[in-house]
């Protein structure tokens, strides 16, 4: 199997792992807070990403340097991001706050204006236009001449948490540590924060086997296993747009999985909304084509 094939089937396998969490975190919250999933979720994705870095002979490397980068990145990614994330996944179905999700990309082009003094290409203003619209058609229910929302406070919370995802990565563009390292220390800064807000506030308590279950699933998958299987794919790729275009396999099946597992109907808005949202991006990816490693999420 050639390096480029082999990248293909490391990228499809995060995709797809990535397109059954929206039904992961509707299924997990349903038995629990969006804090409690989120120090579940965590707490495993520091176990396995550290087992990954002393597997790996990274030890020393993570416990050495880079812990003032973590002291920031860990308290936006996983605490802020995932908060907000998950906050947002409460209030909206699944297939709604998937989708405005999706925005991150075109996030990123805008907040890389002031941010790293890049400048928006006419091709950068129109996908922003496509996507957006399709935002509003989600946000209002495809009544688009209506400004009520059917949700403010949930759309607003997914839209904050495609800022956070965007800054976060644009913050770290000379970030030099290794991935997995990176990884690692955000969530050895942020697991004792969230542990912290969990005693203080609701407490531990016992949240159901299929609860737990559903938090181990995010952690295992969403924040790990994902994770590792998208950094192998983008690092052994020739091109990386090659693999970077395989994200947009996933909205589709997360749509179906909704539909089947956790028995949301799927809206016309969304479906519209949703083709408008990746065909924004798809005119982003076919501008830049991007030959440099790139990072994706769900």
């Amino acid at each position: 199997m050639t390096p480029d094939r082999r990248a293909i089937c490391f990228g499809l396998g995060a995709v797809g792992l990535w397109s059954t969490v929206a039904t992961a975190f509707k299924v997990a919250l349903q038995h629990m807070t969006p804090l409690e999933l989120m120090w579940i979720a965590s707490l495993v994705s520091w176990a396995l990403i550290g087992a990954l870095v002393v597997r790996r002979g990274l030890l020393g490397e993570a416990l050495g340097r880079g812990w003032r980068t973590a002291a920031w990145a860990g308290l936006m990614n996983p605490v802020a991001y995932y908060l907000v994330l998950f906050a947002a996944y409460d209030r909206l179905p699944g297939q709604e706050a998937m989708a405005l999700n999706y925005t991150w990309a075109l996030a990123m082009a805008l907040l890389a204006v002031p941010i790293l003094g890049q400048r928006l290409t006419r091709m950068d203003i129109l996908a922003g236009l496509i996507a957006y619209s399709g935002v509003w058609v989600i946000a209002t229910r495809g009544r688009v001449l209506d400004v009520a929302f059917a949700d403010p406070l949930g759309v607003g919370l997914a839209l904050v948490s495609t800022l956070l995802w965007a800054l976060y990565w644009l913050l770290n563009a000379r970030d030099h540590r290794s991935p997995l390292v990176a990884q690692w220390q955000n969530f050895s800064v942020g697991v004792p924060v969230l542990t912290a807000l969990v005693v203080l506030g609701p407490g531990l308590q016992w949240v159901g086997g299929t609860g737990l279950a559903a938090g181990i699933y995010v952690g295992l998958f969403e924040m790990g296993i994902a994770f590792v299987l998208w950094q192998l794919a983008v690092h052994t790729v020739s091109r990386t747009a090659k693999v970077s275009n395989l994200i947009f396999l996933s909205p589709p099946v997360s749509l179906v999985l909704l539909y089947v597992i956790v028995g949301e109907p799927i809206l016309p808005s969304t479906l519209v909304g949703l083709v408008l949202i990746l065909g924004g991006l798809g005119l982003q990816q076919w501008q830049k084509a991007p030959a440099t490693p790139v990072d994706a999420q769900s």
